[in-house]
């Protein structure tokens, strides 16, 4: 699903709809007050970011709950996958990717607080990579895209398993970030002197 429409695009730009499409990959089908206690806010809260959500087919009705007097949600399939084209708007495009990198941020803060209560098995094999590397545009892009087709078959088995978990599997959470430094080379730069 390629988004260009600056309302779309505005839908997804809110924490609480990005958590809503990732629980409702977990646990779908599910109705707006399961959502609602799982993530700490109310049904209400839920279920008006659902509605928004289900009018740019980023959620779509899942029926009727069990006791047929709520309404379920969930993803559609196939799952929208969200690519902003280079020729969107720019204010709108910085303004969801910002939500992303805060909502990425948090979420590895999270598991900070928490991974010393993870057991040893999680405990020593997630966490944080980082690294400073020379590269040019064409190396960032390379390693961008193996990294990417690295995931696809973890993320292809996601979604064909649905919500079905082995023994032993859990949801993981992956973020990359390329962000080169400033030009340190560039003639803009301070000259430093000894006056």
């Amino acid at each position: 699903m390629q988004i260009s429409d600056p309302k779309a695009i505005r839908a997804l730009a809110h924490p609480l709809r990005l958590d809503l499409m990732e629980l409702l990959v977990a646990i779908s089908p599910a109705t707006a007050a399961r959502c609602g206690r799982i993530l700490g806010v109310s049904q209400a809260n839920c279920s008006y970011h659902l509605r928004q959500l289900a009018k740019y087919g980023f959620v779509e009705d899942a029926g009727p709950a069990r006791d047929r007097r709520e309404r379920q949600w969930r993803v559609p399939d196939p799952r929208p996958t969200v690519r902003i084209p280079a020729s969107s708007d720019a204010v709108l495009r910085r303004q969801l990717e910002q939500v992303v990198v805060e909502r990425e941020t948090q979420g590895i803060l999270d598991y900070l607080d928490r991974r010393d209560g993870e057991s040893p098995d999680w405990r020593n094999r997630a966490g944080i990579v980082t690294a400073v590397a020379v590269l040019s545009a064409d190396d960032a892009a390379d390693i961008r895209d193996k990294w990417q087709a690295l995931l696809e078959p973890y993320v292809a088995r996601t979604e064909a398993g649905g919500a079905q978990l082995q023994p032993g599997q859990r949801y993981v959470r992956y973020f990359m970030a390329a962000t080169p430094l400033p030009d340190l080379d560039s003639e803009d730069s301070d000259d430093e002197s000894d006056d």
